[in-house]
């Protein structure tokens, strides 16, 4: 992922804040076999200390592919929107000749892939992951031995990402004109489909922290 200096992530508090404030799902991207295409997996995750948890059915073909080669990425993509050329046009000139762009965050995590196989293994990643997509624990428990987690186990594997480095990118116009990203923001909440109004709620953020930018 390129990153312009403008739109790297400030600290890392800042995208570890971003992650922690639901944005729990992603893509499993895994080299793939050789004369074969990566694969790519859909998936939702819990971050456990510095590392991501995933489960997977076991049919998934990710396996071979991790076995060949555990260098693995995980992304995160959230809070975007088309920004229509006229937007970002500067003053005194013709709002048609200025060119769109994307708005978005994306943190992604480069990683050294486990698989967890163990029933006992597995059901504390289950657990885990539990304790964060259900946190009232209104569920049965999950134990090995028992129903209905226990004879599900063995149709699914575990995966523990070990990160080994994070990029993250914010891209929200910083290095443009504090008037102009504030205007954007305006008609984000103001259009007020999709994603638009958490992208303004981003590009406000930055705004607060980055103010002008200074290369």
């Amino acid at each position: 992922m390129f990153i312009q200096p403008w739109d790297a992530a400030l600290d890392d508090t800042e995208w570890q804040s971003w992650i922690a404030n639901d944005h729990d799902f992603g893509l499993l991207s895994v080299n793939g076999l050789r004369g074969h295409a990566p694969v790519v997996v859909p998936t939702h995750f819990t971050v456990d200390g510095t590392d991501l948890l995933v489960h997977l059915a076991r049919p998934n073909p990710v396996w071979k592919a991790i076995e060949a080669d555990p260098d693995v990425t995980f992304t995160v993509t959230g809070d975007y929107a088309f920004i229509p050329g006229p937007w970002r046009a500067k003053p005194g000139t013709e709002p048609t000749d200025s060119v769109p762009t994307s708005y978005y965050a994306a943190v992604q995590f480069l990683c050294r892939a486990s698989v967890v196989d163990g029933p006992e293994a597995k059901a504390e990643l289950l657990r885990r992951q539990m304790a964060h997509f259900q946190p009232d624990g209104d569920h049965a428990p999950i134990d090995p031995d028992q129903p209905p987690y226990g004879r599900m186990l063995p149709g699914i594997r575990g995966l523990r990402l070990a990160v080994a480095e994070v990029r993250a990118k914010f891209k929200y116009d910083d290095h443009r004109p504090v008037e102009q990203r504030t205007g954007t923001a305006r008609r984000l909440t103001e259009r007020g489909t999709a994603l638009d109004a958490p992208t303004a709620a981003q590009q406000l953020r930055r705004l607060d922290r980055v103010g002008t930018w200074k290369p």
